[in-house]
């Protein structure tokens, strides 16, 4: 829990930076009560229990995260805020899944009780995630889910999808899917290409990530509903989603993280740490990803996936994929926008209020009567990620050893220092 329980709390003498509101500016901060009181100068009355000092600091919204794996909650969720992360999504592939309105409404439960970041949960599409019956998604929505996904288990029956899209438009749901179709990737390990080849890989083609793309664009288009992709991977797959949105659909979209720098050939010599569902792909699709989250046709994502450690040390086809990343989600954020000639708006607008957008949540921004939900982060500290600096269960990551940039100092969550409490002092 938090080292600082004042009920009300000044940031002071930091870089502002709020992309929801374009601001970019030498700000205080004040806070009182859960909320953003005022920005610049304090309301009448305001009276401190403590202050952080930014200076030479980044203050911004607190990171919104749009896929997660949370495993084990409470070294998640201090990893978490450990890397400004104050909401993320629970995805629904959870054991058990979360198609019962009683499992969600405990996942809520326990992670309000732990007092670290939010959890926002997207309930499973179909009971089970089996792909065949429509999981209750009312009662699902009431427990507090803000959408309803498959994750990487498909519906082979297109019908069921369709008639799963047609109840969400009914509702105002919002369904998120991978794209990925199963049978073109069926036991595919990497991307379909030269380097798969020359290393006997199994390969996936890119045509198993658009074909899932345009075959659900098209339910939509006859369903109106709203749909996000998650996790992109080709620059064929952005494409269409700018296709279709240049066409009216309301679609939108994100990529990973990790996706943003590495490719096939970081795989190396079978690398377990680059094993990732969809696959790296080529450096032209890697670059194209980069553009899309530069114009803005996709937000970011951590898609954390902590493992442990003999998950990864399997043969690279047997090896589990994904990566740990919610500590490594904003400095590899600030290592795109920096090596892309970016504004640090922009990187953080990808993180903040983009993905809040693509929830409907109210948060990603610092609003003034908005949750004092808050990231202040030193955007030149040098560390080195080893399995010391992750507070997350999960050690894996192909950066392990790397040096990033961007430290997160302080996080705030409902105006309570849930990270950095050693920060705070007494008033001036």
């Amino acid at each position: 829990m938090s080292k600082y329980a004042g009920d009300a709390l000044s940031i002071k003498n930091g870089r502002v930076i709020d992309p929801k509101n374009h601001i970019d500016r030498i700000a205080d901060i004040f806070v009182q009560d859960g909320r953003i009181v005022a920005v610049d100068s304090p309301p009448p009355g305001f009276v401190p229990g403590g202050d952080i000092d930014a200076r030479n600091w980044v203050i911004c919204p607190g990171l919104v995260d749009l896929s997660a794996r949370l495993g084990a909650l409470e070294p998640e969720l201090s990893a978490a805020v450990g890397g400004g992360i104050t909401a993320t999504v629970c995805l629904p592939d959870t054991q058990p899944p979360l198609d019962e309105p009683g499992l969600v409404e405990r996942l809520v439960r326990r992670s309000a009780a732990l007092g670290l970041a939010r959890v926002v949960p997207v309930g499973a599409l179909t009971q089970q995630l089996a792909g065949e019956r429509l999981a209750e998604m009312y009662s699902l929505s009431k427990a507090g889910c803000v959408a309803f996904s498959q994750v990487q288990y498909p519906i082979f029956d297109t019908q069921v999808l369709f008639r799963a899209m047609q109840y969400a438009a009914t509702f105002g749901f919002a369904v998120h899917l991978q794209a990925q179709d199963p049978c073109l990737s069926r036991d595919g390990v990497a991307h379909d290409g030269e380097f798969a080849s020359r290393r006997g890989l199994p390969g996936i083609p890119v045509c198993a990530e658009t074909v899932a793309i345009a075959t659900a664009l098209l339910l939509a288009e006859a369903t109106g509903v709203k749909l996000h992709f998650g996790r992109l991977s080709s620059a064929a797959g952005v494409a269409l989603i700018r296709k279709a949105r240049r066409a009216g659909l309301n679609v939108s979209c994100d990529v990973a993280i990790h996706h943003l720098h590495l490719s096939e050939d970081d795989i190396g010599y079978f690398d377990s740490h680059a094993r990732f569902v969809p696959p790296l792909r080529s450096v032209g699709d890697r670059n194209a990803l980069r553009e899309a989250v530069a114009d803005g046709t996709a937000a970011l994502c951590s898609d954390h996936t902590p493992l442990d450690e003999d998950a990864k040390l399997l043969p690279f086809p047997d090896a589990s994929p994904g990566a740990s990343a919610l500590e490594l989600f904003l400095p590899l954020a600030l290592k795109w926008a920096e090596e892309s000639g970016l504004p640090l708006e922009t990187a953080l607008a990808r993180v903040t209020c983009d993905p809040a957008r693509i929830l409907g949540i109210d948060a990603g921004n610092l609003t003034v009567g908005s949750a004092a939900d808050i990231c202040v982060f030193n955007p030149v500290e040098v560390w080195r990620v080893c399995p010391e600096t992750l507070r997350s269960d999960g050690k894996n990551t192909p950066f392990l050893g790397a040096e990033l940039t961007g430290r997160v100092k302080a996080t705030l969550v409902g105006g309570r220092v849930v990270f950095g409490g050693d920060l705070v002092c007494p008033p001036y």
